[in-house]
């Protein structure tokens, strides 16, 4: 049974796209692969491919992110002074997988958020 748009809340679809569930029931996946949406849930039925998140996902992540890198690397340089080959080999790569491991879910929350607000994504003013 598809959800009227009054029906739907937007903190239970978030909760369950950070899950890289399906935002209506919850139960399906709303992600194949890494980030490819999928078309239709597996579960319920509800059309989640014409859902585009673009810009948003990669966004919120390098927010997410940035604060946490950024403040562990000014602590970490305060309190122990680590040669700089080490930091330069060790921020940026633990800033990668961060990123890599983190965007999954931040697009899944998106893809949740603009479900339950009626959104798809190529909305012109």
């Amino acid at each position: 049974m598809i959800q009227q748009k009054s029906e739907r809340s937007i903190i239970s679809a978030l909760t369950r796209g950070v899950q890289r569930r399906c935002p209506a029931c919850g139960v399906g996946t709303s992600l194949r692969r890494y980030l490819k949406i999928v078309d239709h849930c597996d579960a319920c039925g509800e059309s989640l491919g014409q859902i585009r998140a673009d810009d948003m996902p990669p966004y919120f992540t390098i927010v997410i992110v940035g604060h946490l890198i950024v403040p562990l690397a000014l602590l970490v340089e305060q309190a122990y002074a680590p040669a700089l080959w080490l930091q330069m080999t060790v921020w940026p790569t633990l800033t990668l997988l961060l990123t890599l491991a983190t965007l999954p879910f931040v697009k899944g929350g998106v893809i949740g958020v603009m479900w339950a607000l009626g959104l798809r994504g190529d909305e012109t003013q």
